[in-house]
């Protein structure tokens, strides 16, 4: 009998950059890194674990827009030409270092990094990383499971609920074309819940979603048990709420594992460190200093000089925060079963990007917390929420309360002066949208038309996605969000009135098909109320 259960949940995501109008686009290295940092070291854990025949459950969310391009033929060949890039700056690098006996062994790391990914991506899994997340998933360790179509923060988009039926509608259509089956979770976009969604996802067949620690403590009934167990939302939905403790451990600045001084220091990277003149070849356009992903320096401390990184001391650290992790949830979990009736649940929801990228080190605490979960005989147990449900136990039926687990815990990092002018042109083009298909609902369209209403849809969605008021709020590219949506409205726009207008140019047309080549088969009259 186990006295408690553990559910880990990886939500992997990045918004739709496409750019076949582009030799390269800078902005596609946020794939290109992520693939590299976070999604191939989970697969080669994953891949270890059931070597060793780990008996561990771990929930991976996947973006529609995450998995269209981690599947599409451009970005499949420039991530090959980024590799291969990429590995000759580190064959440079262990020429460079040979002198310098601090930084040799890592420059001789990341050779090898780039030649294990290369081969990894390219030999082993033929491009395709999707099939390798659903190998494991067949296996019966990973659960896979999705999110809204582009990403929109839900509770923004709630002016048109068809809008939010179609984020919802869509994120799940995306997943069953690619897997061939249809998710039970759902990840509601940066954990952006409105008291009524949970009508949109029973819908469409979802068993149960997050919501961040408020959600659940804050509710319309006092919940018995905490984010501990989930609510019931009366529709047979299920509302699972992150663990504030288990979250803490990992995502604080101030006391978060990530932070400890042995871990590799994220921002000295030689993209910026080593002259421009050596590096101008391996960055887009040969004067924009960017990361390389190589960096010789671990954090060390608060304003102390950065003292190279040194891989087996931070592999120990991590071994160690992986123990400190189990241990405080055996705490917790003997805490809560001298308190509950039932076996408590602890969820724990990240970012996955955070483990490899942000985190270099974090894959490997990742797996460690795995195994000794698996090996623990304390009575902690690694569980998918969907296999917590199959408990079949009694739950307070309530509704969450409206939150996120953004800044301040509601709406405000979405919504703000740094980018509410957005919100008056997405919901206009999302009512013309409904508009158009309500019209257009009963009359025979040509095939032409149906193709630039599909088209305009498609704009809709990519213009409502949450990335760029967060990029917006946060300082970062914030020109390039800035024309993201602009274009995608201006797409829109320019659909709609060719369409009212029936003066539809199939060249320009054909060219919106190509750049913004995602949701193949999305149906316009999804959008008639």
């Amino acid at each position: 009998m186990n006295k408690g259960y553990l559910s880990i949940v990886l939500h992997a995501h990045l918004p739709y950059v496409h750019h076949p109008e582009h030799a390269s686009f800078f902005e596609e290295n946020w794939l290109f890194e992520a693939i590299t940092e976070c999604y191939l070291p989970l697969l080669a854990m994953l891949e270890r674990l059931q070597y060793d025949q780990v008996a561990y459950r771990l929930t991976l969310s996947l973006s529609p827009t995450l998995m269209t391009m981690l599947r599409d033929p451009l970005l499949q060949s420039r991530y090959l030409h980024y590799l291969q890039n990429r590995q000759e700056l580190a064959d440079r690098e262990v020429e460079r270092t040979r002198r310098l006996p601090q930084f040799q062994p890592l420059a001789l790391l990341y050779q090898q990094l780039f030649q294990d990914a290369l081969h990894r991506y390219q030999q082993r899994y033929e491009c395709d990383l999707l099939a390798a997340f659903q190998h494991h998933q067949s296996a019966g360790r990973l659960e896979l499971i999705t999110t809204a179509a582009t990403h929109g923060f839900l509770p923004l988009l709630n002016v048109s609920p068809v809008s939010v039926r179609n984020q919802i509608a869509v994120g799940i259509d995306s997943f069953k074309a690619q897997f061939g089956f249809a998710p039970s979770g759902f990840w509601l976009p940066e954990c952006g819940y409105y008291p009524g969604v949970e009508r949109e996802l029973k819908a469409c067949g979802i068993d149960y979603f997050f919501v961040d620690s408020h959600g659940i403590l804050d509710a319309d009934q006092a919940p018995r048990y905490g984010v501990y167990a989930p609510l019931d939302c009366g529709n047979g939905v299920s509302a699972f709420g992150r663990d504030p403790a288990s979250s803490r451990q990992v995502w604080s600045a101030e006391e978060g594992y990530p932070g400890d001084g042995d871990y590799r220091e994220y921002y000295r990277d030689i993209g910026f460190d080593l002259p421009l003149e050596y590096i101008a070849p391996y960055i887009l356009d040969g004067e924009t200093r960017t990361n390389t992903g190589i960096k010789y320096y671990r954090i060390t401390g608060d304003k102390l000089p950065k003292q190279p990184y040194q891989p087996e001391q931070a592999k120990r650290k991590a071994r160690q925060h992986a123990e400190d992790f189990i241990l405080r949830r055996q705490q917790q979990i003997d805490s809560l079963a001298g308190e509950m009736q039932q076996t408590p649940i602890i969820v724990a929801p990240y970012d996955a990007e955070l483990f490899g990228h942000w985190w270099f080190e974090g894959a490997l605490w990742l797996e460690q917390v795995l195994r000794l979960a698996a090996s623990s005989d304390n009575g902690v147990q690694t569980i998918s929420c969907g296999d917590y449900l199959q408990l079949a136990l009694q739950h307070v039926k309530a509704t969450p309360a409206a939150s996120s687990w953004g800044e301040h815990g509601y709406s405000s990092y979405w919504l703000n002066d740094s980018n509410d002018w957005i919100y008056p042109l997405l919901h206009k083009a999302a009512a013309e949208m409904e508009k158009l298909a309500n019209d257009l609902r009963g009359f025979k369209v040509s095939p032409l038309q149906q193709r630039a209403l599909n088209q305009a849809a498609r704009s809709l969605l990519l213009a409502q996605s949450s990335d760029w008021p967060f990029i917006m709020k946060a300082g970062t590219t914030i020109d390039y969000a800035r024309k993201r949506i602009t274009d995608h409205l201006a797409r829109f726009n320019y659909l709609h009135d060719a369409i009212r207008k029936n003066r539809i140019d199939e060249r320009y047309l054909t060219a919106l098909e190509v750049m913004d080549d995602i949701f193949p088969d999305i149906d316009f009259c999804d959008y008639a109320a």
